[in-house]
């Protein structure tokens, strides 16, 4: 009997115990709890000590942010929502694969109607897109979409706000309900509360925005964007206001923080009680001059999450520290932001100044060059935002051959590296340092021939003999450029490497085409009246093999500004500088050659190596230039040393009548193509002697190039 009182007293201790863990909050509302009323929940802390704390801002502004009409978090979050009614879209739900089967991913802008407005920065993003590789301008073959509407500013109280968007979207017959579309916004929402609302129903279309909320971001199917201005550039290669309560930090030495309330016509009426101090602190300084000289930018949300000080502080190779919470950062699906930027929270802005002080000299170096990297290779122009885009829409498409996020965030960069070649970083050779890798140790020797005769010349037979004289040389490739037919394999010179005679089209460009023989990294390309000895092939390869995403060769040439003609200029001269190597005699990687190209990839020049004394001679001036590549004509024997006439010694005069001012055309028109003059000056020259020394020359690594 007593055994079962026990259990039955254990029963109902465990069932008031349960019941109070589960219900305890609505039995304090019974009638039964007389003495425990539900107390008021407090806004603020009442601190016992608050005539001793410094004050920085009133607890209530901080709790109501300073605007009671600014919606609260749950209706913020709504009003996103109501915005992205095809929130779930991905590219496997709302993307037809079927129209990227047959022509692959070609992109197709609507045409423009009569008297539709345009604003500068929609038509850049346009223009970037049809001089793109993808564009096509034929519907039927498009697998991605893009309207000619301007959709970059949906405030409606802007005065590019493009109305009626609804209604000509519907009207258009490639519309689909926004199937394969993708829409480009920079301003979305308006005031007071700044939402994402576009105006107008985006269907099942992708979208490449600014200010990106990560809420409203669908992974894989949408594009975070930059914020950039209107001057923008479309090609080639930018100030602000911090956000409020940055003054705190300030401390007028290592951290200065400005602002400024002179802001429309009207900024007195609306000015408050620090908007003298801030305007005369605010003079005290020049704003670029100022960001340039920074070691750390603060970066915090204007009206929306972006803010230009985004792209300013990139440019300025100043680290950008972003106070923004909830902003998806712009290409962040390809891009690694903790490698350039400190991203830190709005409500602890105090902290920053100590964070960012106990940031390591060196990763403060590595910070700063990764913002380098990333704003020449993504954000520097408008073609280049828009390329990103496009590249990053591709790779949600093919995932399986996208580029891997250790080619977007190392130099080249994505845009350079392109999948269709491959997408193993061994196959680049700007990558072999990182793999711990090295190019192979032969090479290919590569001569053009253009000269008609029976058999070969005897510049040609020595030129085969000493190439072939190397020990690094693994085959010889003649590229028979002549109407002729090549002379039969009796009449050529026996070699201890294979040697193979190609029928070439007689193009100046057909030395650069990807032929199948070519199975070394490296190219040794010459022209038939080249004069080189082996052991300046020799060392020219050993120097290339240190150096295998450069030009290395022996011919050089060089560039400059012409101010009278407002124009780029080529020259010859004799001078200490160079940027150009001449591929008459030049080492390269098969995959990356032409001056230009590996200047624009590298940002580095070409290497010129040292020759043989003896054979300088007078060398014909270059006098063709096509697809990039600086080429010379057939003439007699010629050595890549050769002294220039008096006559080339001049700027913007030819040794040969019409060879410079072709030149120089071709060169304004690579500059009008990067939308840059890419090709980069030097005053190097590796040379295998250092100085005079006792020690015989019979006994060193390259004999004949002493005497």
């Amino acid at each position: 009997m007593q055994t079962r009182k026990k259990y039955i007293f254990l029963a109902l201790l465990a069932s008031w115990l349960l019941l109070f863990s589960f219900f305890g909050d609505q039995l304090r509302r019974f009638a039964f709890f007389p003495g425990r009323k539900a107390e008021a929940q407090r806004t603020w802390p009442r601190w016992t000590d608050q005539s001793l704390l410094k004050t920085f801002a009133d607890p209530g502004d901080l709790q109501g942010d300073g605007d009671p009409s600014l919606p609260s978090p749950p209706e913020r979050r709504a009003a996103r929502l109501s915005v992205y009614k095809s929130s779930r879209c991905r590219m496997e739900t709302c993307f037809d694969f079927s129209r990227c089967q047959k022509h692959g991913f070609k992109v197709f802008t609507y045409p423009r109607e009569r008297d539709q407005p345009l604003s500068e920065s929609y038509g850049k993003i346009l223009s970037s897109i049809q001089r793109s590789r993808y564009y096509t301008p034929r519907p039927e073959e498009a697998c991605l979409f893009i309207l000619s509407i301007d959709t970059l500013d949906r405030d409606h109280l802007s005065g590019q706000y493009v109305r009626d968007v609804d209604e000509k979207i519907r009207g258009f017959p490639l519309w689909n309900g926004g199937r394969n579309h993708l829409i480009f916004n920079l301003y979305s929402g308006t005031w007071p509360n700044y939402t994402e609302d576009l105006g107008f129903d985006l269907g099942q279309a992708m979208l490449a925005k600014a200010s990106f909320y990560t809420q409203s971001f669908r992974p894989g199917f949408d594009i975070s964007i930059p914020l950039f201005p209107q001057d923008h550039p479309q090609r080639g290669g930018g100030g602000g206001r911090p956000g409020p309560g940055s003054h705190h930090i300030h401390n007028g030495k290592d951290i200065i923080s400005l602002t400024t309330c002179k802001h429309g016509k009207d900024w007195e009426k609306h000015k408050d009680p620090r908007c003298d101090q801030d305007n005369v602190d605010y003079e005290k300084f020049d704003y670029q001059e100022l960001l340039h000289n920074s070691t750390f930018c603060i970066v915090p949300r204007g009206r929306r999450l972006g803010s230009f000080r985004f792209l300013e502080a990139l440019q300025a190779a100043c680290i950008p520290v972003l106070l923004s919470d909830g902003w998806e950062l712009p290409f962040s699906e390809v891009i690694d932001w903790s490698k350039a930027a400190v991203v830190g929270r709005e409500m602890l802005l105090l902290q920053i100044p100590s964070i960012v002080r106990c940031i390591h000299p060196e990763r403060v170096l590595a910070f700063q060059q990764q913002t380098q990297f990333l704003w020449d290779a993504y954000f520097s122009s408008v073609d280049k935002i828009v390329h990103t885009t496009l590249e990053t829409t591709k790779a949600g498409l093919l995932p399986h051959r996208s580029r891997s996020r250790f080619l977007w965030n190392t130099l080249p960069g994505g845009l350079l590296a392109l999948p269709d070649f491959s997408t193993h970083p061994g196959d680049f050779p700007f990558y072999y340092l990182h793999h711990g890798s090295s190019p192979s140790e032969k090479f290919t020797a590569f001569i053009r021939v253009v000269s008609s005769a029976g058999s070969p010349s005897q510049p040609i037979l020595r030129l085969i003999q000493a190439v072939s004289g190397s020990q690094y040389c693994a085959q010889i490739l003649v590229l028979w450029s002549c109407h002729q037919p090549p002379p039969p394999r009796g009449r050529w010179p026996q070699t201890t490497v294979p040697l193979t005679v190609i029928q070439g089209r007689g193009k100046l460009s057909g030395r650069f085409l990807p032929y199948a023989a070519i199975q070394t990294d490296a190219v040794l390309s010459l022209d038939e009246h080249c004069s080189l000895s082996t052991s300046e092939v020799d060392f020219a390869f050993v120097v290339w093999r240190s150096f295998p995403e450069r030009i290395v060769g022996f011919l050089t040439r060089s560039h400059f500004w012409d101010p009278e003609q407002g124009r780029w200029g080529y020259t010859s001269k004799w001078t200490n500088e160079l940027s150009i190597v001449l591929t008459a005699a030049a080492f390269y990687h098969r995959d990356i050659l032409m001056n230009a190209l590996v200047a624009a990839v590298t940002k580095l020049p070409p290497i010129k190596v040292a020759q043989h004394k003896q054979h300088k001679d007078t060398v014909p001036q270059q006098v063709g230039c096509e697809d990039g590549a600086v080429q010379s004509p057939p003439a007699r024997e010629w050595s890549p040393s050769a002294p220039r006439s008096a006559a080339a010694k001049a700027k913007g005069t030819s040794g040969a009548a019409g060879g410079l001012p072709q030149q120089q055309d071709c060169l304004n028109q690579l500059a009008d193509w990067f939308g840059y003059m890419p090709l980069v000056s030097s005053r190097l020259r590796l040379d295998p002697v250092l100085f005079k020394d006792q020690v015989s020359v019979l006994r060193k690594k390259y004999p004949r190039l002493e005497r």
